[in-house]
């Protein structure tokens, strides 16, 4: 398939495919419209990440949301169709596919309002309300198993494929099924107005490492995707779209720089702004930054393939709250001519000039039910903050030390101490939470933290984790996987309990390979010292001494991020990571979070320097020590009613007799049994509202559990 090579003046780009997340220079500007007029103009209608976003964006009510969203998409692909408003570079001859680059759920509120007893899955039936053509994977599919994507994907229209090139579902019985039946295909080709449009799928390739995809297989992307193209190409399909879930925008931007024959790149999972100077953007957005160019990400990002020619990579932010709108110009050959100047992002407001109502069905079959899920959780105040409590990624709990990523930590330390006797482990003496695991991506306010809030902050399934006596140059390895990518924004970076630490981010970072070995040691981490006052780390060198016990989740126990665990063992102690927030809160710290403890701005627990703060009191207290509070000396008050769930939620999968990571498949709850009601802000909770957690971990409010979910995990996309 050839097409018109552009000899302008934007930067190509030459560089390999090599290091996934690696930046690469791009060009970032429309393509030349060249003169004549096009044969055909495809209008590529898209989206991705909408994460179970279901009612509005975060922090913005006015904005987002699957039914404006579906309201939004309907009028588009009517106008589109229509050719209302067309540019003169475009055809009268026209058509639209409608595409989702993946997430299509994320664990949280408003998904646990879709395992409710006898509920319906609300984010299959907003996919359905919007009518793709196709969908791509993406990683938080896999977040509760296979089995739960399956039932996702079941209730998806059968008009709407879910492709794949790359992925290899034999090994999963539901998928499989559904693969069988064409639901799920490499690649799927929509007729429109007479032309056929091939839409091919890939999904990110170390999936394990962030999600629990179980014996699905991902290949890399290159080979797979290009032999599917090449296959359509056979059969004269001429206009081709790649919908991939590669994590980072400058991924797709080297993979399609190894590509030929690709019209257009649809990417998802980095949570990329794009944008023109006139495209309005929600509230609070900003356009990303390119890594590579330190310029703005304006819409296309132009990259240069294999064959020499230009290829449109796109992407939509997330949540709900862009359309995004890709005009695409063909001659009379099928050949990609030109991207048309209406291109770019469309958002999906409820309020102002280009306010949308939201569709009708959407509003009555999702958004009013999941509304009344939340609010519940919504109502239950279960802490009071005398600061705000800062959840946001980027400067934030993936760059740096924040109150909230502390108060996360220390939960975990205090719910691995406080349940360590129960379940035949050390006390802890170290607590750290991937910041990729701290989801709500905002700042809560000085005020009340709800149930909501910490379902927000924590949603995924994981269970709180000991990882007991690693050697001290193992911890090193583990603290300095945590600051390896700074000041890159990156879900590896830790927050910590128990420890301060202070790290050089100018020195060699640490890498490792998929299982957590290391290929190159680190040299950023400086001076580390627990809370006792115990120096592990002087001058960059390890200090001799004990072994060190490790309370984190399970996830990032398991290898997760690629932390260097290496296959230790580790037992999960009776609570997911979101009841363990919630019982230090409630419990520990009695319903305050004062300044005096979580000062924003952070503590200094992790500094940039030669040498770590002085812990508190110098060294005089313990090292599991919560904050405001003596750390638990007799073993656990109110032991967990059930036992650790199994596989990804609860230890590794196989394992099964609840020790070393190895769980059971019952249902697993935290220690606390019920929500504890903390002064009069609780007054009329209703008892009976329980936390319930599936089995495979998924932690949800309410006594009416639903259907088991075997697999849990979570990323950092």
């Amino acid at each position: 398939m050839s097409r018109l090579v552009r000899a302008s003046g934007a930067l190509l780009l030459t560089s390999a495919l090599v290091v996934p997340f690696a930046p690469a220079a791009g060009a970032s500007a429309p393509m030349d419209t060249p003169e004549g007029e096009a044969a055909f103009t495809l209008t590529v209608l898209h989206g991705n990440d909408p994460e179970s976003a279901l009612l509005h964006a975060s922090a913005e009510p006015d904005f987002g949301g699957a039914a404006r969203y579906t309201t939004l998409l309907h009028q588009l692909r009517d106008s589109e169709n229509d050719g209302t408003g067309i540019g003169p570079d475009e055809a009268a001859d026209r058509g639209v596919v409608t595409v989702n680059s993946g997430d299509m759920y994320l664990p949280g509120p408003e998904f646990a309002a879709s395992q409710e007893e006898g509920a319906p899955f609300y984010d299959a039936i907003a996919a359905s309300y919007a009518e793709y053509d196709a969908v791509s994977m993406g990683n938080h599919e896999f977040d509760f198993g296979p089995d739960l994507y399956a039932e996702f994907v079941g209730g998806l229209p059968e008009s709407t494929t879910v492709v794949a090139a790359n992925v290899d579902v034999s090994g999963e019985a539901g998928l499989a099924a559904l693969e069988d039946a064409g639901r799920i295909a490499p690649s799927t080709v929509a007729e429109v107005r007479g032309e056929k449009v091939g839409i091919v799928g890939a999904l990110f390739p170390p999936l394990a490492t962030i999600t629990s995809p179980r014996d699905v297989v991902v290949d890399e992307v290159v080979g797979p995707v290009q032999a599917e193209v090449d296959r359509l190409t056979g059969e004269d399909v001429d206009k081709i779209i790649l919908i991939s879930h590669l994590q980072d925008i400058t991924y797709e931007e080297r993979v399609a720089q190894e590509l030929s024959g690709v019209d257009a790149v649809v990417s998802g999972g980095g949570h990329e702004v794009m944008a023109g100077p006139g495209d309005p953007l929600v509230p609070g957005d900003e356009v990303t930054v390119h890594p590579g160019t330190g310029e703005p990400l304006s819409y296309p990002l132009l990259v240069v393939d294999d064959d020499g020619d230009e290829v449109p990579v796109v992407t939509a932010g997330s949540d709900y709250k862009y359309v995004g709108r890709l005009v695409l110009n063909f001659d009379a050959n099928g050949d990609l001519a030109s991207v048309g100047e209406r291109s770019g992002p469309v958002r999906v407001s409820g309020t102002g000039d280009d306010a949308v109502e939201p569709h009708p069905e959407v509003e009555a079959q999702v958004t009013k039910p999941v509304t009344d899920y939340v609010a519940e959780l919504a109502d239950t105040e279960v802490a009071r903050s005398e600061v705000a409590l800062d959840g946001t990624r980027d400067p934030g709990v993936r760059t740096q030390e924040t109150n909230l990523g502390s108060l996360v930590a220390d939960a975990l330390l205090d719910t691995g101490a406080r349940n360590a006797e129960e379940y035949g482990v050390p006390v802890p003496q170290i607590g750290i939470q991937n910041g990729g695991g701290i989801r709500n991506s905002s700042v809560i306010p000085a005020g009340p933290v709800t149930a909501l809030d910490t379902y927000s902050i924590a949603p995924f399934a994981n269970q709180v984790a000991v990882v007991p006596e690693i050697p001290r140059s193992q911890v090193k390895e583990l603290l300095e996987h945590g600051v390896s990518a700074a000041p890159t924004a990156d879900g590896r970076f830790m927050q910590v309990a128990g420890v301060n630490f202070a790290y050089d981010p100018e020195n060699t970072a640490q890498e490792v390979d998929e299982g957590g070995e290391v290929l190159v040691p680190g040299e950023r981490v400086r001076n580390a010292i627990l809370h006792d006052g115990t120096v592990i780390v002087e001058d960059g060198e390890v200090v001799d001494g004990d072994a060190i016990t490790i309370a984190t989740n399970d996830f990032s126990a398991r290898g997760g991020d690629t932390y260097p665990f290496r296959d230790a063992g580790f037992t999960v102690v009776g609570s997911t990571y979101q009841g363990a927030l919630e019982r230090f809160v409630t419990g520990t710290l009695e319903g305050r979070i004062t300044a005096a403890d979580y000062p924003e701005g952070g503590a200094g627990r992790i500094v940039v320097g030669e040498e770590a703060t002085a812990p508190p009191g110098n060294g005089g207290g313990t090292p599991t020590d919560p904050p405001g509070s003596p750390a638990p000396t007799d073993g656990p008050t109110d032991g967990p009613t059930d036992g650790p769930t199994d596989g990804p939620g609860g230890g590794k999968p196989g394992d099964s007799d609840g020790k070393d990571g190895k769980g059971d498949d019952k249902d697993s709850r935290d220690d606390k049994g019920s929500l504890p009601v903390t002064g009069s802000a609780l007054t009329g909770l209703v008892i009976a509202a329980l936390v319930a957690v599936v089995a495979g971990g998924s932690a949800l409010y309410l006594s009416r559990k639903r259907r088991t979910a075997t697999d849990a995990g979570e990323t950092d996309g």
